[in-house]
């Protein structure tokens, strides 16, 4: 087997892309998209068709109010890649809540149940195939656990620290993205360093810390590594539940060989003595504060997020 396959054994694989026709070339068991990715994607010809129709729907949803018509634009369109990318992969996608409502606990539920309406009238249940993805702040997080106990599945993303994390298993949501390549572009650039081995690298070791606390305490939350940098930070978190990869880099583990050893084990972890913590919003806000690394990149994840958003909006008025 190649490494891929190799992984595919020990790991959910998930494409973390916009393109069809690079999760059909990977078979991922899920797929993630952003803005970023329906940005990129949606200016391709052969996605036309799909940013017409969503426009087309936003106009007629949202009448003489622009916002509402971009709204409704929006959210169609990230259904309607949604859907097309649910007709390639047997699991789940992830559809991204507007980043400029990451501070907004009832704003966020609200689109999040608009846009769940929206999967269920192309024919799809958004309990069963859809994760919401979600800015991990404080807001996002009380949303994620509303959302959750209305059935509705969360993908917490934009997660780069240990509070994070441990808020959001408390919170009880089904799945985190913790920003591995983010992170290590943080620290390298702190330490004005060129890179570090990748035993070291501080996005996998942030990861893993994650990961061996939630298996030793037995949260179900779903630790999915995301925001790769090379293919060495993929190898060291092998055996992490799922980790969704760019195309670029899923050729690159098709094409190589050799065996993959497991870095990640949830046997191991669970007779770890990690002692057990706990976050309310004024510890998680000093945990935040101290960190500085987390505070930063939260908070450019989000503005990166919302000027993708506002690129895509422009676009899609320009059809």
């Amino acid at each position: 087997m190649n490494t891929l396959e190799q992984l595919k054994t020990m790991t959910t694989v998930v494409a973390d892309t916009g393109d069809f026709e690079s999760i059909a070339e990977y078979q991922p068991q899920d797929a993630t998209t952003n803005p970023s990715l329906l940005f990129k994607a949606a200016q391709l010809p052969h996605y036309r068709e799909l940013a017409v129709d969503a426009a087309t729907f936003g106009k007629a949803r949202g009448g003489d109010d622009p916002q509402a018509r971009s709204r409704w634009t929006m959210d169609r369109l990230a259904v309607n890649f949604g859907k097309q990318i649910l007709e390639i992969v047997p699991g789940r996608v992830s559809t991204e809540i507007d980043a400029r409502l990451s501070f907004d606990t009832e704003a966020t539920i609200l689109r999040a149940q608009g846009l769940a309406e929206l999967y269920r009238q192309v024919g799809i249940d958004p309990a069963a195939r859809v994760l919401f993805k979600v800015a991990s702040t404080w807001e996002g997080i009380r949303a994620a656990e509303r959302l959750e106990a209305q059935g509705l599945h969360c993908n917490l993303t934009l997660l780069f620290s240990f509070a994070q994390a441990v808020a959001c298993a408390e919170a009880g949501v089904t799945l985190i993205s913790p920003f591995v390549g983010r992170i290590l572009d943080w620290y390298k650039a702190a330490n004005k360093v060129d890179g570090y081995p990748a035993e070291a690298d501080p996005g996998v070791l942030s990861v893993t810390k994650i990961f061996n606390y939630y298996k030793r305490h037995g949260y179900r939350t779903v630790v999915m590594g995301a925001s790769f940098r090379n293919l060495d930070e993929i190898l060291q978190l092998a055996g992490c539940d799922y980790l969704t990869i760019a195309p670029q880099l899923l050729g690159e583990l098709a094409a190589r060989h050799g065996d993959l050893p497991r870095k990640l084990d949830a046997d191991q972890a669970r007779s770890m003595d990690i002692p057990k913590v706990s976050y309310d919003e004024r510890a998680f806000r000093w945990a935040m504060n101290e960190d500085a690394m987390a505070t930063e990149k939260l908070a450019e994840g989000i503005r990166l997020f919302a000027a993708d958003t506002r690129k895509l909006e422009q676009f899609v008025e320009t059809i």
